[in-house]
């Protein structure tokens, strides 16, 4: 059983959908397997999670299943001949009111609204940014601009405005309805694109527990931070979220690449104040969807995803387009590892200075000190709904934290926690009997053996959410 404590979380595509190539990538490594509702019809999305479940089972690890809702489209639209060429120093008009494909001169809208969120001075940038457009005016439902960075624009490209702006809504009609689909295969996670502030985060939750209701299932909301907007908002999106992505492709075209490192560090830190859980993604891996092997400067930015404290590292084109799915999940789990095996454990600094209100939080911090002063071999923790592994997988510590749950939907979601093994346990009501299961448990995995030491926390009585409220230090006999 491999000891990483950073989860892979790993998008679902063409090049990934063939079940013993799925089942290979959960064998060597993904914690989280991502739905990208951007591209295929609802029901593609339902055979592809009964694909992900099957596969699961096959390699007898579970994974959590997370929908990426779209968000708004902020495109242009299509070109007569696909594409064109933009040369520097060119007009290009892009308008709202076209119905006619578009050429050299202009194209059509998807995001309508576009003419009234900028003015002239404005800066456009096209294809992530490879394509920099300077507004000269607004007339009408037309923005002119003039080419500043040229090159090739193809159809359906997103369009960004420097240092954000654009009034779109978080949640379309079409991610009202995907957020039904993803209700329906129990999602356990849904993220949300384009989020500006806590209210749009407040929404998507009640949008999924309603969708959810029927199926009796809830599931956790990551917000993806990718606009400019979002960050003055930082910590009310947090708090209203699950956890967050740090989604550097459209983040860095708003703010700038310079200023994206710096961010990505800062939320990280942010989210683990706030007990939540995050996601680093964007171009981990990127030159694998082409090479068997990754960059330097690849490998140096998961590496040091891992050591900011990141619970995910996460892989796009790689695994759902690129040539080398499997390898590209081996070659991050190694990378993972390796980073892992240099952390610094600073416990007791973590937790000088700070106040505990809550019991079940206090055993949880209870349980890491004590674990770590005496080398425990790991660490055990009872839970219903998970929120005790959470607080826990917040600080560093090279123990292993087992997570022992009657409830799949709360094992599933644990996937994504940072060195958190969840593990499905029919605990008895008793607490003497469920404690005995846990260490038989523990033993038949061979996680530990006679003599060894380890921490465990629960909750009497048994079986309340948020009841924790016991720490036993055992010796296997």
């Amino acid at each position: 059983m491999s000891l990483r404590a950073t989860k892979i979380v790993a998008t679902l595509g063409p090049a990934s959908s063939d079940p013993a190539l799925l089942e290979a990538m959960i064998r060597a490594g993904v914690n989280v397997v991502r739905l990208n509702f951007s591209h295929g019809k609802a029901q593609d999305h339902v055979d592809r999670a009964r694909l992900v479940r099957e596969a699961s089972q096959r390699a007898g690890r579970e994974v959590a299943i997370m929908a990426d809702l779209q968000g708004p489209k902020i495109r242009v639209g299509k070109f007569a001949e696909g594409k064109v060429m933009l040369e520097p120093g060119a007009s290009f008009v892009l308008d709202a009111s076209r119905t006619e494909p578009g050429d050299i001169h202009g194209v059509g809208l998807d995001y309508k609204e576009l003419p009234r969120d900028v003015k002239a001075g404005d800066v456009l940038l096209l294809n992530d940014g490879l394509i920099v457009l300077n507004v000269a005016a607004v007339k009408g439902e037309q923005v002119h601009t003039t080419v500043k960075l040229g090159g090739e624009l193809s159809n359906n490209k997103g369009i960004n405005k420097q240092g954000g702006g654009l009034t779109a809504p978080a949640l379309t009609a079409k991610d009202m309805d995907d957020i039904k689909t993803a209700m329906s295969l129990k999602a356990d996670y849904v993220a949300v694109s384009f989020p500006k502030n806590a209210t749009d985060m407040e929404m998507a939750r009640q949008l999924c527990n309603v969708a959810g209701a029927e199926y009796g299932h809830k599931p956790g909301l990551i917000a993806k931070i990718e606009r400019a907007e979002a960050i003055p908002h930082l910590e009310s999106i947090l708090i209203a979220s699950d956890g967050i992505m740090v989604a550097r492709g459209d983040l860095a075209v708003e703010v700038g690449n310079a200023a994206v490192p710096a961010l990505q560090k800062r939320m990280i830190k942010l989210a683990k104040v706030h007990d939540k859980v995050v996601i680093t993604a964007t171009q981990m891996m990127e030159s694998m969807i082409t090479n068997p092997v990754p960059t330097r400067a690849e490998v140096s930015d998961v590496a040091n995803a891992v050591l900011d404290g990141t619970d995910a590292v996460m892989l796009s084109a790689e695994t759902a387009a690129g040539k080398y799915p499997l390898e590209t999940v081996e070659e991050m789990a190694k990378i993972c590892l390796a980073a892992e095996g240099a952390e610094d454990v600073q416990l007791d600094a973590d937790f000088k200075g700070q106040t505990f209100k809550r019991i079940d939080q206090s055993i949880a911090m209870g349980a890491l000190f004590t674990a770590h002063h005496l080398g425990a071999k790991a660490i055990v923790a009872l839970t219903e709904s998970g929120s005790t592994a959470l607080w826990m997988s917040r600080h560093r510590v090279h123990i292993p934290i087992y997570a022992l749950t009657t409830k799949l939907s709360s094992q599933r979601k644990m996937t994504l926690f940072r060195n958190v093994r969840p593990l499905l346990l029919d605990t008895s009501a008793d607490r003497d009997t469920a404690l005995l299961q846990a260490e038989g448990h523990l033993k038949k995995r061979n996680i530990v053996s006679t003599g060894d030491v380890y921490a465990i926390t629960c909750g009497e009585p048994m079986g309340s959410p948020g009841g924790t409220n016991m720490l036993k230090i055992c010796r296997v006999e």
